[in-house]
């Protein structure tokens, strides 16, 4: 299960988050991680929280930023390298959770659908920009790059 968006916001509204099945993937940016763990005082303890609770949910935590951050429920977690400034547009995080979508679809785990999908969107959001420029990149400009960022990672 991939939860994104209102859904995050959903949660937020319970008192004690529900059980979700083993593997799920929560997708918040910043202000909506803190309505689902509470408010942090940086960076660093937001790292912390985000490991701690995809250990404790059994989930994984794709907390959305300028270098993403992937907790998994082993207590690994991973930073992004891939990706630029003008993904910071409208509809960008909804093309994330259809690349992490479409790839659990096709029988990868949890773990590697959220890494994978993650590097390839930043990764497509990287050629995006180059031919369309930080600032004037629409999420279409990243969907359109998608198939060029898995040709480039073939080779």
């Amino acid at each position: 299960m991939v939860i994104d968006a209102d859904a995050l916001n959903g949660l937020s509204m319970e008192k004690n988050l529900p059980s979700l099945p083993p593997g799920s993937v929560l997708t918040p940016h910043p202000k909506e991680f803190e309505r689902l763990f509470g408010e942090c005082k940086d960076d660093f303890e937001r790292i912390e929280k985000a490991l701690y609770n995809a250990k404790r949910l059994n989930c994984l935590i794709v907390l959305k930023g300028h270098h993403t951050f992937i907790a998994c429920p082993d207590g690994k977690g991973y930073f992004n390298s891939t990706g630029n400034a003008g993904m910071a547009t409208a509809g960008s995080g909804d093309v994330l959770t259809g690349m992490i979508t479409s790839l659990l679809a096709q029988d990868h785990s949890s773990e590697d659908a959220s890494i994978l999908a993650v590097y390839l969107h930043g990764f497509a959001g990287d050629i995006a920009a180059k031919e369309f420029s930080k600032e004037a990149m629409i999420a279409g400009d990243i969907i359109d790059s998608i198939g060029k960022a898995f040709k480039q990672l073939e080779t």
